[in-house]
């Protein structure tokens, strides 16, 4: 899969795991895309440890449920990271 491809995969699966995710998550979609491209390559390495499946074709189903799967992942972490403690 070429960059570009791994970039717009990277943006629609940050879309699609913001969509998923309950609640409101911060950051446009530059933030979007670099989570979701972090996601991508997250999902890919944890589908080709843990299945032998790693990200291979751009439209293949395999592909974009781990990307998605991986940008969850990354979009919990990163809520986490950046959640503001609201002290009364």
């Amino acid at each position: 899969m070429g960059f570009f491809a791994f970039l717009i995969l990277g943006l629609i699966a940050g879309a699609i795991a913001k969509a998923i995710l309950p609640g409101k998550q911060g950051g446009g979609w530059i933030i979007t895309l670099i989570l979701g491209v972090v996601g991508a390559f997250l999902g890919g390495w944890l589908g080709g440890l843990l299945f032998n499946a790693p990200l291979q074709e751009f439209f293949s189903l395999q592909t974009w449920l781990l990307a998605i799967a991986g940008s969850i992942i990354v979009l919990l972490v990163y809520s986490m990271v950046t959640k503001r403690s609201v002290r009364s």
